[in-house]
């Protein structure tokens, strides 16, 4: 088997396994978060959790499929550890930051249920002119062509 190759099923398997680690404890520890957004709504908090899941496989393994080329081949095995490397480093990367944008929503989300709802603003009331209320332009009537 080619060198080239087998980076390629290493990096995959590896990838896979952890965006699929991942999203369980993303399940898990969200499910947390959801009860507390939506009291008494099971259902709601469940449903809500695997939407955000199934967008968050989405979104790695598209990227990760992305991911995969490589612009030259792999002569040997340090070749190997260097491109997984770099390959399975710059999925972490995005696995992290995925992962802190769910909890960063998660929380926002939480601590609004906590707040209760926002005050509705207050309308802005403006002032008239200092010289009365103003007229409203007439509008310019444009001749019609007979036909």
């Amino acid at each position: 088997m080619d060198l080239t190759v087998l980076t390629y099923v290493i990096y995959l398997a590896v990838s896979v396994v952890l965006t699929l680690w991942v999203a369980h404890v993303l399940v898990k520890a969200g499910k947390v978060f959801l009860d507390a957004v939506f009291p008494g709504e099971e259902a709601l908090a469940k449903a809500v959790n695997q939407l955000l899941v199934v967008g968050f496989y989405l979104v790695n393994l598209g990227f990760i499929a992305l991911w995969l080329r490589r612009t030259g081949s792999v002569a040997d095995a340090r070749g190997i550890f260097e491109a997984l490397s770099v390959d399975v480093g710059t999925v972490l990367l995005v696995l992290g930051a995925m992962h802190l944008g769910n909890v960063f929503v998660l929380n926002r989300l939480r601590r609004r249920a906590i707040d209760g709802p926002r005050q509705p603003r207050p309308e802005r009331q403006l002032a008239p002119p200092a010289d009365g209320p103003r007229q409203p332009l007439p509008y310019p009537q444009a001749p019609y062509p007979q036909g």
